[in-house]
């Protein structure tokens, strides 16, 4: 039974204390509904909202019955000592069932009223509670604020009041039930004291109404929508010329009437939307009186007020005779009819008290105290004085319980916020160097990428830092990443943020700033900490860093863009630490000047330049004294000249080589042993044979013993190595030549008929690289140094690839085969620049050559590079020619292609001129089968 006619006649009948029609009525409710639930304290079962509502209106029948008899909801006296003078009632005895016959003079009655008005809240609450619509239990909240009020438990009725305005959603749709809800808490919260909240509410139930007449359609929708908006003025008019009493009787004159005003407005709009005959008229006219009395209209204030007092008696509703005395003494006393006005102001006291309307009874006990000391009655004044400061007294109680209660909330609170403080930061602090951790770091970074932002992140590793700890020990070592942790922070600005990552690996989030603008800062940052007095510490061996940098792309995401700082801050390792690597999120491409060089084991400084940009200092807190020039521009380059069909059979790029990579099928082994059953010797070993484990790994070779006769069609073979199944590797599409449509019509059609391997774009252009980027977006892995991207799921790295450039012009090639090694399966080591007399890294460290599977050298001028580099280790190398070089002496990438062709160095196979692609799948899979041979 949700509010309705029903439901306003009971609460009709309960509001005027109308007690035994508010039974008869609730009896033929339950008449129409399912059986009441048993009665079960305890766990009370869901019921439906019909009888939640019922149950409602019954448990504020039972209270009201309760408050009668002077106890509360939970049988405690409503004043000290009580009418029964015995204390409080037994809530523990049998319950009677609604209707029972119950002996109404004794305790037990209202023990039982007690004990059964707290089951029936009970279940109506939980059957609130379980439904899904917010209104609904925002109008049951409401009213059970109401019976709380009753049994003058304000605590109560304060959670109730907030729980059901947190439920009324702004965006709810005007609704007769969400007028209904709003004007009843608007009720509440007058009854709590808390007009100006009260004013809003009824405010906003005035609001709905005016959006549902402008919806209504028919006549009949619009004239049940005016006599709703009729009703909503009526109340906000009420609390209105309420407000404006207050503030009259406080003095304020002026003040008030703005709000008298108002509520004559509201009620002459009132009486024009209510249809004659409804109880809301005479409600409206009463609201009408009170303004017309504020505003000083006493003489059409009487006459409006002694026809609603003759009507209100007839009609028997209490609190509204009790409203139009009031109004009717006030006017009375106002216009110079004292002896008059004591007459109805008395009327109104006992009907305010008779049926518990504490704001008018304190209004009436205020202007009859107010008449009698105007009429110099000391005698008669007194006694209203005393029962008004008592009242006073009461509500000073009330609110300061009320204050307590909040105290003791609020102290709660701010435990909660300081244990909830605490929690985040165990959850996103470093408890070593109370830097933010990873985990911060990670979602500080999504949040960026999320939000469109650029920016640059570095990635700073310790160098030796083991060595650190073997040395000093592991306090020191703590001290020395807490130092390091605070002069990383004291080199960046208050926008960057340093996080402790892992170990001895930091990170720094750098907002809106461009690699080289990072740069800059990372290599102030170095250089403080190398200058930094470590003994201090205890530390004697020298504390140095090194830095990867990388700036955010377009289609980046956390892990693509950390990746990409790593593997550069492994690259300055590699290059001999000490120093700060960018990788810029435009190109791609290292700097060829992005750190200093180490030549004999000292750092040549690079000359200072002065930087064009005035904005570019803007990445650190010290003004930077030199620039790094930017990458130097891609070159164009030649495409290989593969078939187009290579599309369609992207297998068939790594040249005849590929047979040899990919392990035999068994029927192709019994078809291949017969013909060398009568080998006589045993074939000579091969280079090949070296690399891929000899001919047991490949085909079985019997000894030159005469064989037995076959008795089944294939003898069991030599136990062969597991090697796992290598992929036939991604699909490459060409696009060169190609229109950005046409990729990727290519690309999604590759996509479907493998969808578990990634379809690779090698020589696209910028357009297509975005174009795949944006329609693709968290599955493209891009590479705009080597235009190509990877289009799908890809693998897992096995193995390691070394790439080796020989100058700035072999970048692109360089690029495309470490891309293309990466996509594969592989991890990559580039590095750059490495040709001539600038080979001295690779010398220094050898394990840039013996620590990979496999190395590519990518050379044109220095074309010799790959048989030195061969000299210097038994890594397979494969060579590949480009047709970078000093003009037409290179003949078009055909020079390198020769010296690399007729060099004598063993272990070197050569690729087609400016073939990166070739070359990345060759040492991929030479990489992933090397690795996966037991050691």
């Amino acid at each position: 039974m949700p509010p309705g006619l029903l439901h306003q006649q009971v609460s009709s009948a309960l509001a005027n204390w109308q007690l035994d029609t508010a039974e008869t009525l609730l009896r033929e409710i339950d008449g129409e509904l399912p059986p009441a639930p048993a009665d079960d304290r305890s766990a009370p079962p869901l019921t439906s909202l019909a009888r939640a509502w019922a149950d409602t209106l019954r448990a504020e029948l039972l209270v009201r019955r309760l408050r009668r008899a002077g106890y509360s909801l939970l049988g405690d006296p409503l004043v000290e000592g009580g009418p029964e003078q015995e204390g409080p009632l037994d809530l523990h005895g049998p319950v009677g069932a609604p209707g029972e016959a119950v002996d109404r003079d004794s305790r037990s009655e209202s023990a039982t009223h007690a004990a059964l008005a707290i089951s029936l809240v009970r279940s109506a609450r939980a059957a609130f509670d379980a439904q899904d619509d917010d209104l609904q239990r925002a109008a049951g909240l409401a009213r059970h604020a109401r019976i709380e009020l009753l049994s003058r438990r304000v605590d109560a009725a304060m959670d109730e009041a907030v729980e059901a305005a947190s439920l009324l959603d702004p965006a709810l749709p005007p609704s007769p039930l969400l007028v209904h809800t709003l004007s009843s808490l608007a009720a509440v919260l007058a009854d709590l004291e808390l007009m100006p909240l009260a004013l809003d509410y009824q405010r906003r139930a005035a609001d709905v109404t005016a959006e549902a007449i402008d919806a209504a359609g028919t006549d009949d929708e619009a004239g049940s929508v005016d006599a709703l908006a009729g009703e909503a003025a009526t109340r906000l008019a009420a609390l209105c010329a309420e407000v404006g009493e207050g503030l009259l009787d406080d003095g304020g004159a002026d003040a008030a009437a703005p709000h008298f005003a108002e509520a004559r407005d509201l009620a002459v709009r009132a009486l024009g939307q209510l249809p004659p005959g409804v109880p809301g008229l005479l409600d409206a006219q009463v609201v009408h009186g009170w303004a017309l009395v504020g505003l000083g209209e006493h003489a059409a204030a009487r006459s409006l007020l002694t026809s609603v007092v003759g009507a209100a008696a007839s009609v028997a509703d209490r609190a509204l005779l009790a409203s139009a005395e009031l109004g009717l003494g006030r006017a009375l006393r106002r216009s110079g009819d004292p002896r008059a006005a004591d007459d109805h102001l008395a009327t109104a006291l006992a009907a305010a008290t008779e049926h518990g309307l504490p704001r008018l009874r304190r209004a009436a006990l205020r202007e009859l105290c107010t008449l009698h000391a105007e009429l110099d009655d000391a005698a008669r004044a007194l006694p209203y004085l005393q029962a008004y400061l008592a009242d006073e007294l009461d509500r000073v109680d009330e609110r300061r319980t009320r204050w307590v209660e909040l105290f003791g909330r609020r102290k709660s609170l701010l435990e909660t916020e300081r244990a909830a403080g605490q929690l985040r930061r165990q959850a996103y602090e470093d408890p070593l160097t109370h830097l933010p951790n990873r985990r911060y770091a990670e979602a500080r970074l999504d949040g960026l990428l999320s939000a469109g932002g650029v920016p640059a992140l570095a990635v700073v590793d310790v160098d030796r830092f083991k060595a650190i700890n073997d040395a000093a020990g592991h306090p020191t070592g703590d001290a020395v990443l807490r130092a390091v942790g605070q002069l990383l922070v004291d080199g960046c600005r208050d926008t960057d943020e340093v996080c402790r990552w892992a170990g001895d690996e930091f990170v720094i989030l750098l907002p809106d700033t461009t690699s080289e603008q990072a740069e800059r800062a990372m290599e102030r940052i170095r250089r403080s900490i190398a200058a930094h007095d470590w003994s201090a510490l205890g530390v004697e061996v020298p504390v140095r860093i090194s830095v990867g940098i990388a700036q955010a792309a377009r289609g980046d995401d956390r892990r693509t863009l950390f990746a990409a700082a790593d593997g550069v801050l492994y690259d300055a390792k590699r290059a001999g630490r000490d120093r700060v690597v960018r990788l810029s999120g435009v190109t791609q491409t290292r700097a060829p000047d992005a750190a200093p060089t180490t030549i004999d084991g000292q750092v040549a400084e690079a000359p200072p330049a002065i930087d064009p940009s005035p904005a570019a200092d803007d990445a650190g807190p010290v003004e930077a004294t030199g620039h790094v020039p930017a990458s130097p521009p891609v070159r164009d380059v030649t495409a290989s000249p593969l078939p187009e069909e290579q599309d369609e059979q992207p297998e068939d790029a790594t040249g005849g080589f590929a047979p040899l990579l990919v392990e035999p099928a068994a029927e192709e082994l019994a078809v291949q042993e017969p013909a060398v059953e009568a080998a006589d010797v045993e074939p000579p070993a091969s280079p090949l044979d070296e690399l891929f484990g000899g001919p047991s790994a490949g085909r079985r070779l019997e000894s030159a013993e005469p064989a037995a006769p076959v008795v089944s069609p294939s003898p069991s073979p030599t136990p062969m190595i597991d090697v796992p199944a290598l992929a036939p590797g991604p699909d490459v599409i060409w696009g060169t030549g190609r229109s950005t449509e046409q990729v990727l019509a290519l690309v999604r059609e590759a996509r479907r008929e493998h969808p578990q391997h990634p379809a690779v774009v090698v020589r696209a252009s910028a357009d297509t690289l975005v174009a795949l980027a944006t329609e693709h977006d968290a599955y493209t892995t891009m590479d705009a140094a080597a235009m190509s991207a990877a289009v799908g799921p890809v693998p897992e790295p096995v193995g390691r690839v070394g790439v080796l450039c020989a100058s700035s012009g072999d970048t692109p090639i360089a690029a495309e085969a470490a891309f293309v090694a990466r996509v594969t399966g592989t991890e990559v080591i580039r590095v750059d620049d490495v040709g001539g007399n600038r080979i001295r890294p690779l010398l220094t460290d050898r394990s840039l050559l013996t620590d990979v599977d496999c190395l590519v050298v990518v050379a044109g001028l220095d074309a010799a590079l790959a048989s030195v580099v061969s000299g210097l280790t038994e890594v397979p190398v494969v060579a590949v020619p480009t047709s970078a070089g000093q003009g037409a002496s290179s003949f078009g990438g055909f020079s390198a292609l020769l010296t690399m062709l007729n060099s004598a160095a063993p272990g070197v196979v050569v690729s087609n001129i400016d073939n990166g692609w070739s070359a990345g799948v060759f040492a991929a899979r030479i990489a992933r089968r090397a690795a996966s041979l037991p050691s």
